[in-house]
């Protein structure tokens, strides 16, 4: 079934029949022309779309070098103005470091203001006048004395006192009410040497030779500042 069999008689009897399959040939020729050129077309076509594609590939196919110049698929090296190494796996970070602050100066407090230093005892002062007997230097001498100064201390004394005062009793400040001889200020502070300390040479005396030795120690210094500052 399906084919036609074409029967030519023959002239004589009892002969082989020959059956002749034209057809059917032509059909298979036309089947196997179509086949390769449809093949040949397919390869052409994966070619020229992809060349390396994994169609025409064997799984053992080893790509040649010319694609990556003969460096491994995994790691390329590239070159740039600076070369690096670029891997997939793993790759460093390189942190700039931040800078160190630079620490402000703090000004310094202000410092206490600390008490006058006793000036040195080898502050001099011009030679003192013998004082008359009775008299407020006479008094200041015998003082000066008792407390185990010397001459040299006496004679810074006159000094001081003489620009202070002028060795008068009675001598006021009008400007800033220091009175007496050792011009204390104010000058009801002699009082703790006694109660006749606006009239009594030699209270104001003990009071004022009291307020050089705790401050300056003796009257050297005490004459030293003065020079130094303008009062004492």
């Amino acid at each position: 079934m399906g084919r036609q069999l074409n029967i030519i008689p023959s002239e004589h009897a009892g002969r082989p029949v020959k059956v002749k399959m034209r057809r059917a040939r032509s059909r298979g020729r036309a089947s196997r022309f179509v086949f390769a050129f449809t093949a040949a077309a397919a390869f052409v076509l994966v070619s020229v779309v992809d060349p390396y594609s994994g169609a025409t590939a064997s799984p053992y196919f080893q790509i040649a070098g010319d694609r990556f110049n003969g460096e491994a698929t995994q790691q390329i090296q590239i070159a740039t103005a600076a070369s690096n190494t670029f891997t997939r796996d793993s790759f460093t970070v390189t942190e700039k470091p931040k800078p160190v602050p630079v620490p402000v100066p703090v000004a310094a407090a202000a410092a206490a203001p600390v008490p006058a230093e006793p000036k040195s005892a080898s502050s001099s002062a011009p030679s003192a006048a013998v004082p008359d007997p009775g008299s407020a230097q006479a008094i200041a001498a015998d003082a000066v004395a008792a407390r185990g100064w010397g001459d040299d201390q006496f004679n810074c004394l006159v000094s001081l006192w003489n620009k202070e005062s002028g060795w008068r009793v009675n001598a006021e400040n009008s400007s800033s009410g220091a009175y007496g001889i050792p011009q204390s200020l104010p000058g009801s502070k002699m009082a703790s040497a006694g109660d006749d300390w606006q009239t009594n040479p030699a209270t104001q005396i003990q009071w004022g030779l009291g307020y050089i030795s705790g401050r300056y120690g003796t009257p050297c210094g005490a004459w030293a500042h003065s020079g130094d500052v303008g009062w004492y």
